[in-house]
């Protein structure tokens, strides 16, 4: 974290009206499963693009990261398609401050219980980093996930609160 950077000052975020959460929502159960198919479509094409072009990538690693890095960028750019949907529990609970304290505490602690876990020969390490985002914490402030994170062992990366606190597990730089 950035010197400059003080948790303190990562206020909640102001509610949204009622009726423009209800208008988003309305929205989102017309839009969703739109977005969700175009993104479904998108990755069948790409699977197939993919597979023919599985033969040029056994000759060259480059095309192969190519094309991994625009597979990912397009479905990326599709499902941000749906970004401004409101679900169900978002049009409920807002401005609700327990419920937001609720899911932060909730995320952390999942994200504690799969950074704690034990190494498992031929499996893949428990993850050292995450982020939780902002639809997660809106209603209490990125001070509240600091707060929460740094009882339970983290430490906050650099971050832009308007988008989500990215988390370290400090254990993981320690040295057995």
């Amino acid at each position: 974290m950035d010197v400059y950077e003080d948790p303190a000052t990562w206020t909640a975020r102001p509610a949204r009206p009622q009726w423009q959460l209800a208008l988003r929502f309305a929205g989102s159960v017309v839009w969703f499963p739109v977005v969700c198919v175009l993104w479904a479509a998108v990755a069948a094409v790409l699977l197939v693009v993919g597979m023919f072009a599985e033969v040029v990538t056994a000759l060259s690693s480059t095309v192969e990261r190519g094309y991994l890095n625009a597979l990912g960028w397009t479905l990326e750019r599709v499902g941000r398609l749906a970004s401004w949907c409101v679900s169900w529990p978002e049009l409920r609970h807002e401005g609700d401050v327990d419920h937001y304290k609720a899911r932060v505490d909730k995320a952390v602690a999942k994200w504690t219980a799969r950074a704690s876990a034990p190494v498992e020969p031929k499996k893949p390490k428990p993850p050292v980093e995450c982020a939780i985002p902002l639809r997660a914490y809106r209603g209490v402030g990125g001070w509240y996930v600091a707060e929460v994170a740094l009882a339970q062992g983290w430490e906050l990366r650099p971050t832009d609160e308007y988008r989500e606190v990215r988390l370290w597990w400090s254990a993981a730089s320690r040295v057995d």
